[in-house]
C-alpha cells in the first residue's frame, strides 16, 4: 500500500511539473494552434503582422475554374491579458481564452458577394450580381486536453442573407506549443434556406436570364469539408503559413446549375513579417 501511494504521489508531481513546462512554453501566445495567429509574443500592448499570400481557389462556390489569386496577410492587435483585439483585412475581432480549455472568437467582417466576371467562362451571365454585405461570425473551440492536442470546434454566421453553421474536430500535430506545427480540422456544415438560396439558388428572373434550370434549396446539409493549417517560424520575425481546404457539396448543392463541381477547393500559403 506504502509503494502504492509514493507511485501516486511520483506521478501527481510528474503531471504537475508536464503542465508548468507547457504553460511556460505556451506563454508567448494565447493558444498552441497554427491556425490561430498572435503576433504579440506575450506581450500586452500593439503587435502588428505584415505580409503577403498567394491563393489558388476556385473562382466562386461552385466554380470548375480555378486561378490564382494574391492577397494581404497579417493583422493589427492589441493583446490584455488572455483576450486579444484584432483587425485583418476587412475585419475586426475580438479573441479570447475564457479558460483553460475555451477559446472564443468573434468577428465583424464583410461577404463579397459574387459576381458575374468570376466566371472567365460565363457561368454566371444572367444571375447577376451580389452586392458585399455584413456578417458577424462567432466561433468557439474547446480543447480536451492542457495543450491543445484535440478540440470540438463550432462556429456561427450570420449574414444580412442567411445563416451558415460549421461543427467539427480537430487535432493539432507536432511537439511545438508556440503556434508553430500544424492542425487539421474535419467539419460538417449547414446553412438555411436563405443562405443555400444565395450561392446556389436560381430564381424564375434568373433562369430566363441565363438558361439555367430554376431551382429552390431548402437548406440543411451543406458539405463535410477538412482544412489544414502550417506555421512555421523561419526566424525571430518572419513567418510562414500555409492552409489547405476542401469542402465536398451535399447532394442538394450538387443538384443545383450553378454547382459546375461537387467540391470546393483552396490551397495558399503566405510569408508574414511580424513587428
Amino acid at each position: 500500500m506504502k509503494n502504492k501511494i509514493i507511485r501516486l504521489m511520483v506521478t501527481l508531481v510528474l503531471l504537475s511539473s508536464i503542465n508548468t513546462v507547457i504553460a511556460q512554453d505556451n506563454k508567448n501566445v494565447l493558444v498552441p494552434l497554427p491556425s490561430v495567429d498572435d503576433f504579440t509574443k506575450g506581450e500586452n500592448g500593439w503587435a502588428f503582422g505584415l505580409g503577403l499570400g498567394v491563393e489558388y481557389e476556385s473562382a466562386y462556390e461552385g466554380s470548375d475554374e480555378f486561378g490564382f489569386e494574391a492577397q494581404p496577410a497579417g493583422a493589427v492587435q492589441w493583446r490584455n491579458d488572455n483576450h486579444i483585439y484584432y483587425f485583418a483585412g476587412e475585419a475586426f475581432g475580438w479573441r479570447s481564452l475564457v479558460s483553460d480549455e475555451w477559446l472564443l472568437d468573434a468577428v465583424v467582417g464583410f461577404d463579397e458577394g459574387r459576381e458575374k466576371g468570376d466566371s472567365d467562362d460565363g457561368r454566371l451571365d444572367g444571375l447577376g450580381d451580389q452586392e458585399e454585405g455584413f456578417e458577424l461570425v462567432f466561433q468557439a473551440r474547446r480543447s480536451f486536453t492542457p495543450d491543445w492536442r484535440y478540440w470540438l470546434v463550432g462556429r456561427l454566421v450570420a449574414g444580412e442573407e442567411g445563416n451558415l453553421g460549421l461543427f467539427g474536430i480537430g487535432q493539432r500535430f507536432g511537439e511545438q506549443t508556440d503556434g508553430t506545427g500544424s492542425e487539421v480540422n474535419l467539419v460538417v456544415v449547414v446553412h438555411d434556406s436563405e443562405y443555400a438560396n444565395k450561392g446556389f439558388g436560381v430564381n424564375e428572373e434568373q433562369s430566363a436570364a441565363s438558361g439555367l434550370e430554376e431551382i429552390k434549396l431548402s437548406g440543411g446539409i451543406r458539405s463535410i469539408g477538412l482544412d489544414y493549417n502550417y506555421r512555421h517560424n523561419i526566424n525571430e520575425s518572419w513567418q510562414l503559413y500555409g492552409e489547405a481546404l476542401f469542402e465536398y457539396y451535399s447532394s442538394e448543392v450538387r443538384d443545383s446549375p450553378i454547382a459546375r463541381s461537387d467540391y470546393e477547393a483552396e490551397v495558399g500559403i503566405s510569408v508574414i513579417y511580424v513587428f
